[in-house]
């Protein structure tokens, strides 16, 4: 405790604006020593929050869950805590994103070695995880028009909203504009590398010379 302190004082020498929201713990569930270190939390901050990160993937996937603390027992006697559980939602960036779904793919590989993917790479990356979750769908609407799976009134407004979400657009100005955009990825891959290769050949000779 004394260490958090000590970091704390030393981090708000640097930012002073920012202040302690909760804290983290890797693992899967609250343990024993959780309530000891969230009574210290509860001093620094007003009702802290809990954080868990499955680091281990217990099941299955890196869950990440969120808690508050709650008083329970009787007043004037024993008293105890009990951790209410948070909805949690994933905020990230795109860039952040990359970089997870690229770590992620570490546990397929037995050398546990990947390299980053072409932007070339990524776009049928991204299209094909696209045309694999449209198949999903296509098959659950099929199953529920065939009576092989219940309708769910939530599933089907969700899917209503997404469609009226998407732009009419004929297929003819939508291949052409596909392949507009296309076309300006590759004259930007080519000009960096254009760009790389005359940098690397000006500095072998400025070696020479």
């Amino acid at each position: 405790m004394e260490f958090a302190k000590n970091m704390y004082e030393l981090h708000k020498k640097v930012s002073p604006s920012e202040v302690i929201v909760g804290w983290y713990a890797t693992g899967h569930d609250i343990t024993e020593h959780s309530v000891l270190i969230h009574e210290y939390y509860s001093r620094e901050a007003q009702n802290p929050i809990h954080l868990t990160v499955d680091a281990m993937m217990q099941t299955g996937r890196m869950a990440i869950k969120a808690y508050v603390s709650a008083p329970m027992g009787i007043p004037g006697k024993t008293m105890g805590v009990m951790f209410t559980p948070l909805t949690v939602k994933y905020v990230y960036y795109d860039t952040e994103r990359i970089g997870v779904d690229l770590i992620m793919k570490t546990c397929f590989n037995q050398s546990r070695v990947v390299g980053v993917s072409s932007d070339l790479q990524q776009v049928g990356s991204a299209a094909s995880r696209i045309q694999d979750m449209l198949s999903i769908v296509l098959q659950y609407a099929e199953d529920v028009l065939s009576g092989k799976v219940a309708a769910d009134n939530t599933v089907g407004r969700f899917l209503m909203n997404l469609i009226n979400q998407v732009p009419k657009i004929l297929p003819e100005d939508f291949e052409a504009m596909l392949n507009s955009n296309i076309n300006d990825l590759l004259m930007v891959t080519y000009l960096a590398n254009l760009t790389q290769a005359q940098i690397s050949l000006n500095e072998k000779l400025v070696g020479l010379s």
